[in-house]
């Protein structure tokens, strides 16, 4: 069984794992199941491209799930590896940061959700690294898609490079907060 540390955590994990078809949308129909005594989350829907049924279940780890757009505690994921977040976060902030680039200073705030959005992705990588390595070891990367952003680009993973992408983002959303900051 699937274990996720929130429900935002799981519906990523669907997200990066598609149809048969290669199709990742499907219309999710949530419910909770007692399983003697385990409480099982399901989600099952329809593929959007070809109809097949999809289902996942997912149990919730016993921490208290943090608020989005964080995905968990202290404690990396079990279901999602460091270069399925970090490749996540490099195509929401690619959007993102192209809709930054071609709207004016007071709409930015239209794009904080995303920014903070791919900001928890890379948070997540960080959780990888062992304390006091310099980079995230390779056996962490267990998904295909994992492994080959690691083959392509192993400094992206280094403490150094991960510290210095999360302070631009942080400086990104400082930006986004000064300069576009809520309606009240």
């Amino acid at each position: 069984m699937l274990i996720a540390r929130s429900a935002q955590e799981a519906h990523l994990y669907m997200d990066l794992h598609a149809c048969v078809c290669g199709a990742t949308q499907f219309d999710r129909q949530h419910r909770l199941e007692d399983r003697e005594g385990t409480l099982v989350s399901v989600y099952e829907g329809a593929c959007a491209q070809c109809g097949r049924t999809r289902s996942f279940e997912f149990t919730i780890s016993d921490d208290r799930p943090p608020a989005p757009p964080a995905f968990g505690g202290p404690e990396p994921s079990r279901i999602i590896d460091p270069g399925e977040f970090l490749w996540t976060s490099d195509r929401i902030s690619t959007d993102s940061g192209l809709r930054l680039l071609n709207t004016p200073i007071t709409e930015h705030r239209e794009v904080r959700p995303a920014t903070a959005y791919a900001t928890a992705l890379l948070e997540e990588v960080v959780k990888f690294l062992p304390e006091g390595a310099e980079r995230i070891p390779e056996d962490r990367f267990t998904s295909e898609r994992g492994r080959e952003m690691y083959a392509k680009d192993p400094s992206r993973f280094t403490r150094m490079d991960l510290t210095l992408a999360l302070e631009l983002k942080h400086r990104i959303l400082a930006g986004i907060d000064e300069h576009s900051p809520p309606q009240a």
